[in-house]
């Protein structure tokens, strides 16, 4: 039996056919605060968004950089919380049925609100998939198999040191696409050698056929193209959500020209990303 079409399904169909990655953009919930986050949320299609990753703002977000530690923090202080959260993606969704969002983030707040409330709730919302990063593939349970089954995807993060022992436990069970962290560390970091994403890339596709986003370190739409030439998606956040924070007064509300000064970058990434594989080298 095939698996149901969903919106992350066709997205990465679509791309395939035309022969182009995706690019996936991340904002955090929030940040600054609802209504700024709500209006860049509404624009990332338009700006040439494939994909939108929702960070579900957190108090510990221990695999972020400081980067997206801020706009979680500024998201926290603007009143932001999960059910909210889940409200913009269903306010999104009233313009918006075919742009796959993603919702990451961390365990806790999911615990919190209850897992079956959550996936159903997530669910009638419009959100496609989850990137929990602080549960592995041994926690399954928790909250993966119930996401699965409620039709929701859930996608998990390999990187450089998941060895090919560790890959199918990982990639077993994941729906989606697969988020490969291109450096050890936390996010907004260094970035990887071209040699070694291309490597990266050919050794989880020998493990899955899921489409494979590279993720952490691409700051640059010159960097999210060589990306974008080898796999199926580039991922940028922090690029992104560092204009949110240096488009803000003094005191910390959101200047004028926010949305446009990030949605601007969104539209070069994505120009990057999609004019990759006109010339050069393709997968």
């Amino acid at each position: 039996m095939s698996a149901p079409e969903t919106r992350l399904k066709r997205r990465f169909a679509e791309l395939k056919a035309a022969n182009r990655a995706a690019f996936v953009a991340f904002i955090t919930a929030g940040d600054p605060d609802a209504e700024t986050s709500a209006a860049i949320l509404a624009g990332l299609p338009g700006a040439g968004a494939d994909v939108i990753e929702l960070g579900m703002p957190f108090s510990d977000p221990m695999a972020d950089g400081p980067a997206i530690q801020y706009s979680s923090q500024r998201a926290l202080a603007s009143g932001m919380t999960l059910r909210k959260t889940l409200a913009m993606v269903r306010d999104f969704r009233r313009t918006d049925d075919a742009t796959p969002i993603v919702l990451m983030g961390y365990y806790n707040p999911i615990y919190s609100y209850g897992v079956d409330a959550f996936v159903k709730d997530a669910k009638e919302a419009g959100v496609d998939g989850l990137i929990v990063v602080d549960l592995p593939p041994e926690e399954d349970s928790e909250l993966a198999a119930p996401a699965r089954a409620g039709g929701i995807d859930f996608i998990y993060l390999t990187t450089p040191t998941t060895d090919d022992a560790r890959l199918p436990k990982v990639v077993g069970n994941a729906s989606g696409f697969v988020y490969y962290v291109s450096v050890t560390g936390v996010t907004g970091g260094a970035s990887a050698t071209q040699d070694a994403v291309v490597e990266a890339v050919a050794r989880l596709r020998r493990h899955t056929d899921l489409p494979v986003a590279v993720g952490f370190g691409i700051k640059t739409p010159e960097h999210a193209a060589s990306v974008a030439r080898v796999a199926d998606a580039a991922v940028v956040g922090s690029a992104l959500v560092n204009l949110v924070e240096s488009n803000r007064d003094d005191n910390g509300k959101a200047k004028p020209g926010l949305v446009e000064a990030v949605l601007g970058l969104a539209r070069k990434l994505a120009e990057g990303v999609h004019s990759a594989r006109e010339q050069g080298e393709t997968r």
